[in-house]
């Protein structure tokens, strides 16, 4: 069990490196998306690959709230089969071809005073770089979710020479070392145990948390989707109820049905 207790302690660090080096960054983060909800738009969230999780992180899961829009393309994110069609080899293809972004974004209407949200642990692919310059091109605040030791140890792969750290105007850091797997097994050449996907989701769940407070603080309390543990089966399914048609007026919104209140 050596192996997992060192995955346990390289992950520890990880935590503990956040916790010093990436609150002020999270409040700003927070900020930005407490002024977009609390204003009657929307958080967009965008990744590609295993950061789809992150997506999925943030809303619906137990103790989140509505007021993001999740744009996830299936091509680029589902790895279930592998291989085959629809296969892993087709989406890692897809996410360095430019020009996807901007017919993504054509499906629908950002505008003030929305944000955007780009989870990537490289920060370098194509797609994801693509998506980001579409987002200023739209004048809208820019939050991304990376390894910046990754991100500024490996080359810029999109024809503008950018990376994610050189478009947003928050860059959270996930603060896992460049190549992302954390522990080497004597006798294996390769190490295994990646840490991204622990550290990004602390992160993500820090970012709601705080915002979560400025929307109270402001008046604006979210729909929480709130477990039937802590209020009751009944009660749970109406808040279910309350936060999914939250949703889906963001959701109109965001087709160009028009901003709500």
């Amino acid at each position: 069990m050596q192996a997992a207790t060192a995955y346990l302690n390289a992950v520890e660090q990880i935590i503990q490196r956040i916790r010093n080096t990436q609150i002020q960054a999270i409040d700003q983060a927070a900020q930005i998306c407490a002024e977009s909800i609390g204003g009657g738009g929307l958080v967009h969230l965008f990744g590609t690959g295993h950061s789809r999780i992150l997506v999925e992180e943030i809303f619906p899961r137990h103790g989140s709230f509505p007021g993001f829009h999740s744009i996830v393309e299936l091509s680029l994110t589902n790895h279930n089969q592998v291989v085959g069609a629809n296969g892993q080899r087709q989406a890692m293809f897809i996410e360095h071809i430019e020009g996807l972004a901007g017919v993504i974004l054509r499906n629908f209407v950002l505008t003030p005073p929305d944000s955007f949200i780009v989870f990537s642990n490289s920060g370098v692919n194509e797609v994801v770089v693509d998506m980001a310059l579409e987002v200023k091109k739209l004048g809208l605040p820019l939050i991304v979710l990376v390894s910046v030791d990754h991100c500024t140890t490996s080359g810029a792969k999109h024809s503008s020479g950018k990376k994610l750290i050189d478009i947003a105007d928050v860059v959270l850091d996930n603060c896992v070392p460049a190549g992302d797997a954390l522990v080497t097994v004597p006798g294996l050449a390769d190490p295994v145990g990646p840490g991204s996907t622990v550290a990004a989701a602390t992160i993500v769940n820090l970012l709601k948390c705080a915002l979560a407070e400025k929307l109270t603080a402001a008046g604006k309390p979210p729909k929480v989707l709130t477990s039937s543990y802590f209020i009751g089966a009944t009660e749970s399914a109406r808040r279910f109820d309350d936060a999914y048609d939250e949703y889906r007026r963001g959701l109109v919104q965001a087709l160009g049905g028009g901003r709500h209140g």
